[in-house]
């Protein structure tokens, strides 16, 4: 665990932003280092499992709150809207965290091999959930992690590294949400289908009866179903993205809040500002200048992508 933390605070420390999120160039894996306690983190998480090493962060779905710390691993099993805040974090003990996004077709694979339990109810699917990080799991992330200095091996090694995860993953004691995740037939993976849609169309004005279509659902199943999983309705949801990801426009590559607001779909830059700020609790303007201020450690917010959710 320790050479794990070490070699997360080295790597964060070269490549993290402004916000302490660091990308890899390993599919799949990213991290986090944070030296102080944060304000709300905003993020739509994609389904990912996230490896608290160090320190703790308070996670907000829909109604749910839940306290994770070192020790744990978080699982998302469904795309969420989720707001984080780091609670544990110091400069001599920083919050660390490493997030792998879950690959369905792994996840497919590898349950049409191990079969396929009692499929739960909607109502009993949860969405987010801890366990204890087992040992597997770890060595599994320290071998992506190894990675990182050889990139030559990374396109050669991480694929069967992910599918050794994902095996425990589902052999641990939340594998059968996992397994009905990765079922198309599903609830959980009809819905999947349509989300896929809301997030690669987000700019865009997304008819609720394609998406529907799309989930193979009555368009009264669909809201019903959709809000029970993401705790928003569709609009809500695709308002969302939109508004994450002109945030981490602005704070990471510079747009003014007129240019996000363009950018990620809005026709009215007055719209945006108000649904900006209902969200989070500040003007587009004020957290575009702050951009171009030197970085603080508490000035963070979280990533759309992932999380790390989008998100660690």
């Amino acid at each position: 665990m320790e050479s794990l933390k070490q070699a997360v605070r080295a790597y964060t420390r070269r490549h993290a932003n402004r916000r302490g999120m660091a990308l890899t160039p390993v599919p799949r894996l990213r991290m986090m280092c944070l030296e102080a306690p944060s304000g709300d983190l905003h993020s739509v998480y994609k389904p990912l499992v996230c490896l608290v090493l160090q320190g703790a962060k308070r996670l907000n779905v829909g109604r749910e709150e839940r306290l994770f710390s070192a020790g744990e691993s978080v699982m998302v099993s469904a795309d969420m809207p989720v707001v984080g805040r780091v609670v544990e974090a110091s400069r001599s003990e920083p919050y660390l965290a490493i997030a792998i996004e879950l690959d369905m077709a792994i996840l497919r694979e590898l349950t049409a091999h191990l079969g396929s339990p009692r499929r739960p109810r909607p109502s009993e699917m949860p969405t987010l959930f801890a366990v204890d990080t087992e040992a597997a799991l770890l060595d599994c992330a320290a071998r992506l992690m190894q990675l990182l200095d050889r990139p030559e091996a990374a396109p050669l090694l991480s694929p069967g590294i992910m599918r050794e995860l994902h095996y425990w993953l589902l052999s641990g004691p939340h594998g059968t949400v996992l397994r009905t995740l990765a079922d198309p037939d599903s609830h959980a993976g009809r819905l999947a289908a349509a989300i896929t849609i809301l997030r690669a169309e987000y700019r865009s004005r997304v008819p609720v009866e394609r998406l529907a279509a799309e989930a193979g659902m009555s368009l009264t199943s669909f809201h019903k179903h959709f809000k029970h999983m993401t705790s928003l309705t569709p609009g809500q949801y695709q308002k969302r993205l939109r508004l994450v990801e002109a945030r981490r426009l602005m704070l990471d590559e510079g747009f003014t809040a007129s240019n996000a607001a363009f950018e990620v779909g809005y026709e009215s830059v007055s719209q945006f500002t108000r649904e900006y700020g209902r969200l989070f609790q500040t003007t587009p303007k004020r957290d575009a200048l702050s951009a171009r201020k030197p970085a603080k450690v508490a000035d963070l917010a979280d990533n759309a992508a992932v999380g790390i959710g989008s998100p660690a």
